[in-house]
């Protein structure tokens, strides 16, 4: 048996933002699976800042996608065919699988899903790459303690939410930064302390007045002119946490590195860099937490699935950059 299945390839390498030329999309017959491998019909694609760092030829932290292969992503779905010891038909599974409708797969960095706990979307959010990201980010490099003031920015995001509830679970006073007046509703429904919208403009006075005492933890999911703000209030010992910077991500040009990172020295803080890989031995400790949290409702998972399948994804990713989503972004395929 065999299955016809679409796929988005990397055409060429995108100046900016990615457009119709960058992408290639390809029909294929996908075979049974050969002994040991097992055959996964993907149903949700994550979509995720990082790939659009995958697209760049340049050294970091994974290889970039290479000219004519398949779009790096997670996903998840069923499996549907098997010769593998430990994954039947039937099995929902969640992995790197690429931005395809059927996916073959040898098991490796493959998670089983159980879906009585929560649903597949969430697997791919709030207990999934997101929701590690923010345990481990807040966890071992925010490091928080009740009564601290902790910053979030792009915090109606897939990240900075999971991070802005889990602080406040912690006791810490949490001050959120998104765009516009719909996210900023969002988040003061799900019980931040402040709630800031960046579209106001003036960060560093919006910070400087909703933490008049100082930032204790600046969890930083966008770089440029927000870190600038928060380099601006930070109390004395506090912690950043570098994310990502998605603000930057579609630049032509490399943007200038922070222009008040001096304040590290006069707060005697720290600024550290983190990837959620470093601690994929301790995913089942998130995973506990965070999946009690939302049993209690002191997590509100949110998702934004887009429809469409792969065909759209090249329109469905650059939703990320104007913000279409609330919560985990993913394409239903």
């Amino acid at each position: 048996m065999s299955w016809s299945s679409q796929e988005v390839r990397l055409a060429q390498r995108p100046l900016g933002y990615p457009d119709s030329e960058t992408w290639e999309i390809a029909d294929v017959e996908v075979g049974e699976p050969g002994p040991g491998e097992f055959v996964v019909n993907l149903e949700l694609i994550s979509l995720d800042p990082a790939m659009r760092g995958w697209l760049n030829d340049v050294r970091s932290y994974a290889p970039p996608v290479g000219i004519g292969e398949v779009m790096r992503a997670y996903g998840a779905g069923t499996i549907v065919a098997s010769q593998h010891d430990h994954y039947a038909v039937g099995d929902v599974v969640s992995g790197t699988f690429g931005v395809r409708e059927y996916a073959v797969s040898d098991g490796h960095d493959v998670t089983k899903l159980d879906l009585d706990v929560a649903p597949m979307a969430t697997w791919l959010g709030a207990l999934g790459m997101p929701g590690m990201t923010a345990y481990f980010g807040l966890e071992e490099v925010g490091r928080v303690q009740p009564g601290q003031t902790v910053l979030v920015s792009a915090a109606a995001g897939a990240v900075g939410s999971i991070v802005a509830q889990l602080a406040k679970a912690k006791g810490c006073r949490v001050i959120g930064v998104a765009g516009g007046p719909e996210k900023v509703a969002w988040l003061q429904e799900v019980g931040l302390d402040e709630v800031i919208d960046r579209k106001e403009g003036d960060l560093i006075r919006q910070v400087r007045r909703a933490a008049p005492d100082g930032v204790d933890f600046y969890f930083d999911n966008v770089g440029g002119e927000m870190l600038d703000a928060a380099l601006a209030n930070l109390a004395f010992g506090a912690r950043i946490a570098l994310c990502g910077a998605i603000s930057a991500y579609n630049e032509e040009k490399l943007p200038e590195g922070p222009r008040r990172y001096m304040a590290l020295l006069v707060f005697r803080a720290t600024m550290q860099g983190f990837l959620v890989t470093d601690y994929k031995d301790r995913y089942d400790e998130a995973v506990a937490e965070i999946s009690q949290l939302i049993a209690q409702d002191r997590i509100v998972a949110t998702e934004t699935i887009l429809d469409g399948g792969v065909t759209t994804f090249p329109d469905a990713l650059l939703g990320l950059f104007s913000g279409v989503n609330t919560g985990k972004l993913l394409l239903k395929v």
